[in-house]
């Protein structure tokens, strides 16, 4: 029996999240026959991270058993024929038998993209926020800083959470603003329930005047749910990459290659 690592991006319009429910199609329930189908075999996967429905990605990890012959780097080409266009397996790897996506140190980088101008665009309505109001992106990024650290996040996570802590570490939180469109990326250890969501409906909050960009730090220190803006919609996100420990220069990289393909991307049809 062998472990392998697949790394996934997905468009998660059309689906209702990665985890496996009884309301609606799934990314892991498609994944799940694809590989079932390929291998001969039951499979299941356990993915690192569960996005919620409408939420996409460029990078989450999952991993399956099997008793295949198929050579693990070709996995990824074989499986990519049964799934649908919205879904793509990226890359396929052997790891080690005990090695699991969710109980490793590692780093997760998402970004948060925002459509700001006076209509919206009915080409960016799938991968983007429409904010029609101003947005002043000094004050974003001047309320951005107050994230970064280690902190306890109870403000920005939804009320049931259920976890032992709701402490985080927040490695970098960058906004940038180019032509109409405000990207704000975050990298850090974890993530609560709707926690990037949030920290982005908050600092669109700042953006149009309702918070000063101070008042962040308030709210952390609170730990009242209430006291930050609101959940931004789903479709805005996109888990980017996961880092984990001694992998970082080539996960890294390779997240900043996709990140820079897409802006590309954007860039050549005028977005």
């Amino acid at each position: 029996m062998r472990r392998i690592k697949l790394t996934v991006a997905y468009d998660g319009t059309d689906y209702c999240g990665w985890q496996i429910q009884p309301n609606g199609i799934t990314v892991e329930e498609v994944l799940n026959k694809a590989l079932s189908d390929l291998t001969k075999e039951t499979v299941k996967v356990i993915g690192a991270s569960r996005t919620d429905a409408g939420v996409h990605a460029r990078g989450n990890v999952a991993v399956f058993d099997t008793k295949s012959p198929i050579p693990p780097e070709r996995i990824a080409y074989a499986v990519n024929a049964l799934l649908p266009d919205d879904i793509v397996v990226v890359r396929s790897e052997e790891v080690g038998c005990d090695w699991h996506p969710r109980y490793q140190n590692s780093i997760k980088t998402y970004e948060y993209t925002i459509v700001n101008r006076e209509m919206p665009d009915p080409l960016r309505r799938r991968d983007s926020w429409f904010v029609s109001f101003p947005l002043d992106i000094d004050d974003m990024k001047k309320a951005a800083r107050y994230f970064i650290g280690e902190h306890d996040f109870k403000t920005f996570c939804s009320v049931h959470t259920g976890v032992k802590t709701t402490v985080r570490r927040i490695d970098s939180l960058d906004v940038e603003k180019k032509g109409e469109r405000i990207k704000i990326r975050i990298s850090g250890n974890g993530f609560l329930y709707n926690m990037v969501r949030i920290i982005a409906g908050t600092l669109v909050e700042v953006g149009r005047g309702a918070f000063a960009p101070s008042e962040v730090k308030e709210m952390l220190e609170q730990k009242e749910r209430g006291r930050a803006g609101a959940t931004a919609p789903p479709q805005g996100l996109v888990l980017l990459g996961i880092v984990y420990d001694g992998q970082a220069d080539t996960e890294r990289g390779q997240i900043q290659k996709d990140t820079d393909s897409s802006r590309m991307r954007e860039d050549a049809d005028g977005r």
